[in-house]
């Protein structure tokens, strides 16, 4: 299942997100992971959730994303629940253009039994692409 939560930059995504991860983490019968573009908010995360900072690994795009993605499960099939903060930062690309990203998630997300939920930053939800909107919560 993916899940996308939408809105202005500023109105308090990233700490949803968060407070989603910690209380999920807290019930998960699998591991969970918290990925963003840097590492402001890995202390407010739970010890049992593990973080990781895209910038320290050189994630520029949605390849680059999607092997980071594949990775993680390749190493532990027990996690359950995948958190992208601020996706767009981390791929550096516009979300209409990263129709190919989603469809890869989608199918990773449904083969392995794998929540990912997705904060993207957006000004108007009309202007989303269909593709995003499917998934938007």
């Amino acid at each position: 299942m993916i899940q996308i939560f939408c809105a202005k930059r500023g109105a308090g995504k990233s700490k949803k997100l968060i407070e989603l991860a910690n209380d999920r983490a807290l019930i998960a019968k699998g591991d969970s992971v918290y990925i963003d573009d840097d590492g402001r908010r890995m202390r407010q995360l739970i010890g049992k959730i593990r973080f990781i900072n895209t910038n320290e690994l050189g994630v520029l795009d949605c390849d680059s994303f999607y092997g980071l993605i594949c990775g993680i499960i390749s190493q532990n099939y027990d996690v359950e629940n995948v958190y992208v903060d601020a996706l767009s930062n981390i791929i550096n690309k516009n979300i209409p253009d990263s129709i190919n990203l989603f469809k890869k998630l989608k199918e990773f997300s449904q083969k392995y039994n794998i929540n990912i939920f997705i904060n993207l930053n957006c000004e108007c939800m009309e202007d989303l692409p269909d593709f995003i909107k499917e998934h938007v919560a």
